[in-house]
Parts: C-alpha cells; structure tokens; sequence
C-alpha cells in the first residue's frame, strides 16, 4: 500500500506567492532540518510513484528517511520549496524551472535528471494528425513552457510552423503558417486530457497522458522524440541545500541501475530514463 500524503492544490496554487503555503507544511522548515526526513513534493504519475519505489525498496538501505507529498499544479511545488515547507521537489523540467525562477523570483536549483516524459498530441475524434479539419481546436498547456513545448511539437510534425528562434517560450503569436486554421485552447496542463471529448485534439504532458490512461507510444498522433530533449524532468531543491546529505543520497538512488529497470518496466515507453 502507498504511504504517500496527498494534497488538492486548485485553491493554495492561486495564493502560493503570498500566503507562503503554511498549509502544505508544518510549523518546522522541512529544508533546514537535515536530521528530519526529506519531504519531497511531486506530481502523482510517474514522479510520486517513482519516489514510492525508492521509498518502499532503497530508501531504508541508503540510510535516507524519506516522505513524500502530491500535488496536481505545477506552481506550488515550488513555491512550497522556496519557502521551506518542503526539501526539494520532483516535477519539472529544466526550461520551465528557468521560466518560473525569473517570474517568481524564486531561487530553485536543479540537482539531477531523472526521466522524460514524451508530449504527445491526443484526439478521441480522429485517428491521424492528417485528419484535422479545418477550424478544428487544440488544446494546448498554458504555462510558458510546457506551451512552447506543445507548439515546438506541431511545427517539427508539419502541422503549424513557428518563427525561427522562438524555442520554448513559443506562443500561438509565433505561428506563421497553419494551414488548417487550428484554433488554440489555453488550459492548465492538469486539464488537458480532460478537454479531449470537447476539443478535436489536445497536447498532453506526459505524465498526465497516463493518469487519463493514455498510452503515449499507442494513442498519441504525434510524439516527441527522446534523442536531444532538452526536457527531463529532474531533482530540484532551494539553492544553497544542494549539499544536504539527504538530498544527495535521494539524487543517487534517482539514478541508480534499480529506478532505471523500474522506469522502463513500469511505463513501457511512456516515461523515458534520463541517466
């Protein structure tokens, strides 16, 4: 049975900056007491389940106390690290921690890769990009990143093409050609596989994809390419603990033989190691 502490974040993400997230905390600062167990905030697939793994089957041998919490946003993980409510987090990928740091004025660091989730584009309605009518609306993350991302994986598939040079910090502004007129739909990341009977397709983060039971190597009409991704998801904490002897001894495990074999067992391709 999992031993993991879950968190609904729809209200704490909107006043993460300013409340300080004592709610997802306690009274102790989880960051600074090294002899405390190290609390990790995560997103439930596959990153909890991965942190479940390592605390179920290395954790106790490592000699590392080890908890976790869940959250569904992709804000108040890290805010929740910046403010000490938690020790490090496990979510995100390196472009979208640079985006936030510079929004938010936060100060998280990376420690290690761990895996890649592939974005994929999803449709209950048609069976091939090709297939896209006219005027058809996708739906797209909106967070500055994960958006870029979804449009970076249109244009390499020939579906739209983007201004040269505009990477991940893409918009629907960026679009100079789209031959089939697609309509862009901004949601949160969370809710993308959720729109899939409203919308005529949608880009979905990886890790969402299989919590909506998607099989990202059988369902996707497009799939991002793991040779060259720039976006692993990784090991972060608050800059200055990155020598926290809990945190290296989590980092270790992250990349040993033993969570490789889980990851490629466990999600058939959906979920790619990093190391």
């Amino acid at each position: 049975m999992r031993n993991t502490a879950k968190f609904t974040t729809a209200v704490l993400a909107a006043g993460a900056l300013t409340l300080g997230l004592t709610a997802c905390g306690s009274d102790k600062d989880s960051a600074s007491d090294t002899s405390g167990p190290l609390v990790v905030a995560a997103s439930p697939t596959p990153h909890a389940e991965i942190l479940d793994y390592v605390k179920d089957n290395l954790a106790k041998d490592a000699g590392l106390d080890l908890e976790v919490k869940e959250f569904t946003d992709y804000v108040t993980p890290n805010t929740a690290t910046e403010d000490g409510s938690v020790g490090a987090n496990y979510f995100q990928t390196q472009p979208y921690l640079d985006e936030f740091n510079k929004k938010n004025g936060t100060h998280i660091v990376s420690v290690v890769d761990v895996h890649l989730e592939p974005l994929g584009l999803y449709s209950h309605k048609v069976k091939k990009a090709d297939d896209l009518k006219s005027g058809a609306t996708v739906a797209v993350p909106n967070d500055t990143v994960n958006e870029g991302r979804a449009l970076q994986l249109l244009a390499a598939n020939g579906i739209i093409t983007l201004k040269d040079g505009v990477g991940t910090a893409a918009t629907p502004s960026d679009i100079t050609e789209n031959p089939k007129k697609l309509e862009f739909k901004e949601l949160e990341a969370a809710q993308t596989p959720r729109s899939l009977d409203d919308v005529d397709a949608a880009v979905v983060n990886g890790n969402y994809a299989i919590e909506a039971d998607l099989k990202p190597a059988q369902d996707a009409l497009v799939l991002e390419s793991a040779k060259g991704n720039p976006n692993s998801n990784l090991l972060a904490v608050k800059e200055g603990h990155e020598d926290d002897p809990r945190v290296k001894k989590l980092a270790k495990l992250l990349n040993s033989p033993e969570v490789k074999k889980f990851i490629e067992d466990t999600y058939a391709g959906a979920v790619l190691p990093s190391f």
